[in-house]
């Protein structure tokens, strides 16, 4: 049904269905919503573990080298998918710097910060530290996209922050470069999340302009500083390219590499940055216990426990408060009584508009 015949068919006595499907307190709108955020839970926590299994369990070198294979494969899928037509984008052209700068800087940032901190500390311990990046995100969030947030909302992001400093207080492999890393990461992260909601709604860009021109702008930049660091011929010297095993394991990563980034983009698309910031989150209540026993990086203290737990049932509650009481039964029937209404007001102003033309 098109548009048009849409607006037609909504000034009868009852509304279609197809209109209300488009009223953003609908089913199907919360359905999107819930599922985009499980698939980038879901995407989330296996990139975590294959890129532990990659640079902890095989000891490959160089965490950057790993990020320039994961922005080629999503190059590379993206270009294919666009011969194919699966999928379209804008071509390149002198417009597109502007447009979706300064994203590229963030992004390289949360992706070498990311899997830096990833190398240096314990699963439990980075997936702690990550949740100050809510915080930074909700504070970004209202400077530049001037939204503000419900009292309950902030409870809850306070508490994932408390049980998050808890938890930290008694890390004993304490480590200065991954907790800088990470703290980075916080805020590259929530930078990354505030700008890509922002840049989604640029005309000709797109979910997938953004994740390709994201990958195609900052890969010769990351290869080059590789190269000047050394990085990329400790990776390229890495004995562990003739193991079957371990190639298996890195072409997994790059493939999961776009996964991720498309997940990001589709939850960001769906909700906002700062519950595509909070669903990170929530899907380390996994990561933090499976943690635990794989890995044996992990040391156990009362405070660390406690403190996670503060942090998951802050995380539970702010989902709660997102996905089941984003608008209550009587202001939902508000919304969708003006819609309604809009929706004869624009009918009615075409009809008028093709009496005028004929």
């Amino acid at each position: 049904m098109s548009r048009a015949s849409c607006f037609t068919s909504s000034s009868s006595s009852s509304p279609s269905s197809t209109c209300s499907s488009h009223i953003p307190g609908s089913k199907n709108g919360q359905f999107a919503k819930v599922l985009s955020a499980a698939f980038y839970a879901l995407s989330s926590f296996l990139i975590i573990v294959v890129n532990k299994t990659v640079l902890t369990n095989y000891r490959f070198p160089s965490y950057m080298f790993l990020g320039i294979g994961q922005m080629a494969f999503t190059i590379i899928i993206l270009y294919i998918a666009k011969i194919c037509k699966a999928v379209s984008f804008q071509d390149f052209d002198r417009s597109l710097p502007r447009k979706i700068f300064p994203l590229p800087l963030f992004y390289v940032g949360n992706h070498v910060t990311g899997l830096g901190g990833t190398k240096k500390l314990s699963l439990p311990m980075f997936t702690v530290l990550r949740k100050f990046s809510i915080l930074i995100t909700m504070i970004m969030e209202s400077k530049i996209l001037r939204k503000t947030f419900s009292p309950q909302l902030v409870y809850s992001v306070l508490a994932i922050v408390f049980g998050a400093l808890i938890a930290a207080s008694s890390d004993l492999a304490f480590d200065v470069e991954g907790y800088t890393f990470v703290l980075l990461n916080d805020v590259f992260t929530a930078a990354s999340g505030v700008y890509t909601k922002k840049k989604l709604g640029v005309e000709g860009l797109g979910k997938y302009g953004v994740l390709f021109y994201n990958a195609f702008i900052i890969i010769i930049p990351t290869i080059l500083a590789s190269a000047y660091t050394g990085d990329l011929e400790k990776a390229i010297a890495f004995e562990g390219w003739l193991s079957l095993s371990f190639i298996l394991y890195f072409l997994m990563s790059c493939v999961m590499g776009f996964i991720l980034m498309y997940s990001i983009i589709l939850c960001s698309y769906y909700n906002s940055a700062l519950t595509t910031t909070v669903i990170g989150a929530i899907k380390n209540v996994a990561v933090a216990y499976i943690g635990m026993f794989i890995g044996g990086d992990y040391i156990f203290s009362w405070p660390n426990f406690v403190g996670l737990n503060i942090c998951i049932s802050g995380g539970v509650l702010y989902s709660y408060l997102t996905f089941h009481t984003t608008i209550s039964p009587p202001a939902r029937a508000v919304n969708q009584e003006e819609e309604s209404m809009k929706v004869h007001v624009v009918g009615d102003d075409l009809g008028k508009a093709s009496t005028e033309i004929q």
